[in-house]
């Protein structure tokens, strides 16, 4: 019988929801359940890489969540991002965390794109996990990008092929992930790496976010174990 750590994704992606539910059913304002899911996030990150994981992609705020959220909210999660970086963020690159923004940056406030271009200056000298933040994100956006910049490129349509799209993806250079897994209790993409996990396994889990913790990810990773990939074969 093979162990848990012969059976480890590479590259987990996980769609954080639950912050919100989390936080009502205490009778908190909303911001504190983003608050507590931005340490579970910290958490999980430590976990997947002391479990061998290399990669670890999150869902953190899709296109639409910036369009039709309330305002006040939107500028809630801003200023909680901006706060976690001089925390937590710098505290986990400082141990080895490489951290890459994937979304679309323009339309942002300044002192968010302001932090995204430290992020990408920054050298990691021992890196031992990438963190991929989808903040501002869509898959539909993500391709529909994609497909311009081939053609602004002049590539003849005969070129084309899957290798191309995918070295115009926010993702472009990195393994596609393994596993999905959504917090919550909700069992949809909701627009997320569509192209990416078009092999991927998913796992959904009714806890939420802030309460998804080692254990419950050594029980998604025990689920992967039991999966037999084929890639459609």
């Amino acid at each position: 019988m093979t162990k848990l750590e012969d059976s480890i994704p590479s590259h987990i992606a996980m769609i954080m929801d639950g912050n919100r539910r989390w936080a009502r059913k205490r009778g908190m304002p909303d911001i504190k359940g983003h608050e507590a899911g931005s340490k579970a996030l910290e958490k999980i990150v430590e976990a997947a890489e002391k479990l061998g994981v290399k990669t670890v992609t999150v869902y953190a705020l899709s296109t639409e969540n910036v369009q039709e959220r309330a305002k006040r909210e939107v500028i809630g999660l801003f200023s909680l991002l901006r706060k976690g970086y001089h925390t937590r963020l710098k505290k986990m690159m400082e141990k080895g965390v490489k951290v890459t923004i994937l979304g679309e940056v323009h339309g942002l406030p300044d002192t968010i794109k302001n932090l995204i271009n430290s992020l990408r200056k920054t050298y990691i000298k021992n890196e031992s996990i990438k963190l991929n933040i989808a903040l501002n994100y869509g898959g539909k956006k993500e391709l529909l990008r994609a497909v311009k910049d081939i053609v602004k490129k002049g590539i003849d349509v005969k070129r084309i092929n899957e290798e191309i799209i995918e070295k115009h993806l926010y993702t472009q250079g990195q393994p596609d992930p393994d596993l999905v897994i959504r917090t919550g209790g909700r069992s949809r993409l909701s627009n997320f790496l569509l192209w990416q996990t078009a092999y991927s396994e998913f796992y959904f889990t009714k806890t939420l976010w802030p309460d998804f913790g080692e254990k419950e990810l050594k029980k998604a990773l025990v689920w992967y174990k039991s999966q037999k990939r084929n890639f459609g074969k």
